[in-house]
């Protein structure tokens, strides 16, 4: 695990740089942070990060910066790379940075811990699979409202948020930009521009009628004489019908296939439509415009806090800086140097774990076709340890002769 000595304090072993929270301990539902370099990597002591285990429970982790970060007028980079190696179902991948006035919540880092940014992939079935980047702003957490695709695959990749003093950002996936843009256009920290007039009405002679009927359409003449049922002709007066006990006979009615139902006059575009009314906007007077957006005061530690329902992500290669080229570096020394070596180990493993399963199906059906021809031996040796002949089955023909013998016999 590297830390850059500018940023992250460098000690001989991980532990003395990483806290592990009391967060969840007392009820059971505390994870550990082991270290590892996984099942499939480029360099076996290199590639080594923090892993979560076991599955289904909570985890977290922080670390303490070696000085305070504040990105006033200048950049903040936040990056590391993350490894779902256990194909991860369910659960979070991505870091906090979590302010100095957090000091005396740290031991007890989880969930409710005031953060700074919480930037990262989230992962969860087919309906999550998104990167986070919530950024608090006057005692609310604001999610960014892009949908940024995480990588959901098995191997190790590189996640960069920069966040520059001019309000925009960028966020990098593997050192390729996946979004940017401005912080109060992709985030609701503050209120409108622009808001609807709610004193304004819609005026009297506004049309909101996309058609209407033709006046040039007239009713044809005779139209409405058309009865809607007519008397059913093949209809017979019943023979028992009696006029003076029964009333009148009067043949039912069918429905009159010249009826066309009440006349309307066709429509046509109305040339004095103008669309659905909507009050103008204005000006919002709640909206003041903060230069200050970016600004993110004191950060002292980075931490992991994350449900996994399936563990086994590997966290490595952190660093907060203001230099995107200094992160860049990072990335290019460490991932960039192990990724292709570790996609061909993987491939490797998982080619040896595929021939292993088929093997090993196959060693199962030829156990199960032995184990039933072994029955049918055991059947025949049975019979032969009792004195018995082996049963043979008779053809029709063969049955035929011996009920004749035992004709002549009774006879």
């Amino acid at each position: 695990m590297q830390h850059p000595s500018a940023r992250l304090p460098e000690d001989d072993t991980w532990t003395s740089r990483w806290q592990k929270s009391s967060w969840k301990a007392k009820d059971g539902q505390a994870g550990e942070f082991t270290l590892s370099a996984g099942k499939w990597y480029g360099d076996a002591e290199a590639d080594k990060g923090i892993k979560t285990g076991p599955d289904s429970k909570f985890f977290a982790i922080s670390s303490e910066l070696k000085k305070p970060f504040t990105n006033d007028k200048k950049d903040l980079v936040v990056q590391f790379s993350v490894k779902h190696e256990q194909d991860i179902d369910c659960g979070g991948g991505y870091i906090k940075l979590v302010p100095g006035s957090s000091k005396d919540k740290i031991k007890d880092f989880g969930g409710d811990t005031p953060y700074s940014v919480m930037f990262g992939p989230d992962i969860c079935g087919f309906g999550t699979r998104k990167v986070h980047v919530i950024l608090p702003y006057k005692g609310k957490n604001h999610l960014i409202k892009k949908d940024i695709t995480a990588k959901t695959d098995t191997l190790t990749h590189v996640y960069t948020l920069r966040i520059m003093p001019n309000n925009t950002y960028q966020v990098l996936i593997d050192l390729e930009q996946v979004a940017e843009g401005s912080l109060e256009d992709d985030w609701d920290m503050l209120p409108p521009k622009k808001i609807k007039d709610s004193k304004a009405s819609k005026p009297s002679d506004w049309d909101e009628r996309p058609k209407i009927a033709d006046p040039e359409d007239k009713k044809p003449e005779g139209y409405d004489d058309i009865p809607a049922t007519l008397p059913d002709p093949d209809a017979k007066k019943p023979e028992d019908w009696d006029d003076e006990d029964d009333g009148e006979w009067e043949a039912p009615t069918i429905p009159n296939p010249e009826y066309k139902g009440e006349w309307k006059p066709k429509q046509i575009d109305n040339p004095a439509y103008k669309g659905i009314w909507e009050a103008p906007d204005i000006d919002n007077p709640e909206y003041k415009a903060d230069p200050n957006l970016h600004l993110i005061k004191d950060t002292k530690y980075v931490g992991f806090e994350l449900w996994q329902v399936k563990s086994g992500s590997i966290f490595d290669n952190i660093i907060v800086t203001d230099d995107l080229a200094e992160a860049k570096k990072l990335a290019e020394e460490t991932w960039g140097k192990s990724k292709d070596a570790e996609k061909a180990m993987q491939e490797k493993i998982k080619k040896e774990e595929d021939e292993k399963s088929k093997a090993s199906e196959t060693k199962e059906d030829s156990s199960s076709k032995d184990s039933e021809e072994d029955e049918y031996d055991d059947g025949e040796e049975d019979d032969k340890k009792d004195g018995k002949a082996p049963e043979e089955k008779l053809d029709a023909g063969d049955k035929e002769e011996d009920e004749q013998e035992d004709d002549k016999e009774e006879l």
